[in-house]
């Protein structure tokens, strides 16, 4: 059976991006991806080396003549966001990637694609098995569980690795060479619900928002895409202005780093103004679709009736709910002084749940600069301190800073403008790349980041663009002959 990408150039990294797209390999269940890389390396005799988390460095020793030249490291993440439309059956544990092409794009069947990082490692699985590239010493890291919070990297023991250049293949615009990216932090809010002892009769009813494009809550959190869990919680604010209602539950969003684009609540209100509600909830949801139909032409709002046997909570526990997830910020915060239109802090109100007893609100915080991420960390907890709930937040990972004057970025400089004829566009991004973390873990490691060109990251409408493959992949050749031939 002819494979999809048969014919694409080059046919090596395409290959290897059909196979990686049959394994399962979610963040945290990247096992059999691992073993893939491992059998990877014994049957083709490469030299490997793994740590306790998973990491795994395979090494390509220097062709005849080279053998003096620096150690260069590539590296991408195994894992990927693992999102799918409301219709989808599609099982992230156990079934394949499903891709198919629309025009100069490759894309998935109702769920996200993993380009993001799969293209990456495809690229350094066919530059390993290319005998006949005349190229220096290499390290390739592969690392695991960076959509979650940059694990791998975090916990890279610092032996897997000797090389001071380090080209990372995990940005999305062919010819933009990234060097600079945000740090970031989490924030877990739990706040806690009173059962109601009403004995009025009640409706129960379920609102939901769905139809939303979603998309990676660091790169794409400029776009003002809208946010399902906060457009939620206006639709909800609307209501509880005028009626006494009560929460059952609230869940929206899925992943840390991406924009939710589904969420939903159950209530109840008293049966003598059900029909008041519905009237009310049309006129609010109309205008909302009115303000964002140029944003999210695809928003939709559903209100139906439910049966439910759970707990009800108090009128009092639902409105300051209702209350706290509308001061909680989403979107652009502040953008850089330094850097012509890069976002400099965000926050991502990334998802909610219904616990036993509690609500558990996640948020998503990023800044270039430390003492701004610091400043968003504070914001939350005086957040939760007034609503009255507990909160934790975690260490997070570091920025990393700008350096114009590398000499790896004057290589890749070189290389892209030969290769697309045109200068390179050198940036930094405002989303968390695990070069920051390597960089602070190795004194002295120049970085650079490069990739093709993917669209709609961490949602099921990502896709990546064919030819932008090609030209990737001529760009990080030509980079390494730049570097060796020096």
């Amino acid at each position: 059976m002819a494979k999809l990408t048969e014919g694409f150039e080059p046919e090596a990294l395409w290959s290897y991006f059909e196979e990686i797209s049959g394994i399962p390999r979610a963040s945290k269940n990247e096992r059999r991806v691992l073993d893939y890389l491992l059998k990877f390396a014994r049957k083709r005799g490469i030299e490997h080396r793994d740590d306790s988390r998973g990491n795994i460095v395979m090494v390509r020793s220097a062709a005849e003549g080279f053998e003096d030249s620096p150690v260069v490291v590539l590296q991408s993440h195994v894992d990927m966001v693992c999102e799918k439309n409301a219709s989808s059956d599609h099982d992230f544990d156990r079934d394949p990637i499903v891709l198919k092409r629309e025009g100069e794009w490759i894309g998935a069947d109702g769920t996200s694609l993993g380009a993001d990082n799969g293209i990456g490692v495809a690229a350094m699985l066919a530059i390993l098995a290319d005998n006949s590239l005349k190229l220096g010493p290499m390290e390739f890291l592969f690392t695991v569980e960076e959509e979650v919070g940059l694990n791998g990297a975090m916990d890279l023991d610092t032996g897997m690795i000797s090389g001071k250049m380090l080209i990372n293949l995990d940005t999305e615009e062919v010819g933009t060479l990234y060097i600079g990216c945000s740090g970031g932090r989490d924030s877990d809010i739990y706040l806690p619900m009173h059962a109601d002892d009403t004995d009025a009769v009640l409706g129960f009813l379920r609102l939901g928002v769905t139809g939303l494009k979603g998309g990676h809550s660091g790169a794409e959190i400029h776009l003002g895409r809208a946010n399902a869990i906060k457009l939620l919680a206006r639709v909800l604010s609307s209501l509880k202005d005028s009626f006494p209602l009560r929460i059952v539950s609230v869940e929206g969003g899925d992943k840390d780093n991406a924009i939710p684009r589904e969420a939903a609540a159950t209530i109840t209100v008293e049966m003598k103004v059900r029909d008041d509600v519905e009237k009310c909830f049309e006129t609010f949801t109309e205008r909302l679709v009115n303000e964002f139909r140029q944003l999210e032409p695809e928003l939709r709002f559903s209100f139906n009736e439910q049966s439910e046997d759970r707990t009800v909570f108090d009128t009092s526990s639902s409105s300051n709910l209702i209350d706290t997830l509308m001061v909680i910020p989403h979107g652009v915060l502040t953008m850089s002084a330094v850097m012509e239109d890069l976002v400099e802090t965000s926050n991502n109100l990334s998802s909610i749940r219904t616990e036993s007893g509690e609500v558990h609100i996640h948020a998503s915080h990023r800044s270039s600069v430390e003492s701004a991420l610091d400043w968003n960390c504070e914001l939350h907890r005086s957040i939760a301190r007034l609503a009255g709930a507990r909160i934790k937040q975690d260490q997070g990972y570091p920025g990393w800073n700008p350096d114009p004057s590398s000499k790896l970025l004057e290589h890749a400089r070189e290389a892209v403008q030969q290769v697309l004829g045109r200068p390179a566009a050198v940036r930094a991004i405002h989303a968390g790349l695990e070069c920051g973390v390597i960089k602070d873990k190795f004194e002295g490691m120049d970085a650079i980041s490069l990739g093709p060109t993917i669209r709609g990251a961490h949602s099921p409408d990502e896709r990546v663009h064919i030819g932008s493959v090609h030209s990737f992949w001529k760009i990080l050749l030509e980079t390494l002959r730049s570097i060796y031939s020096h």
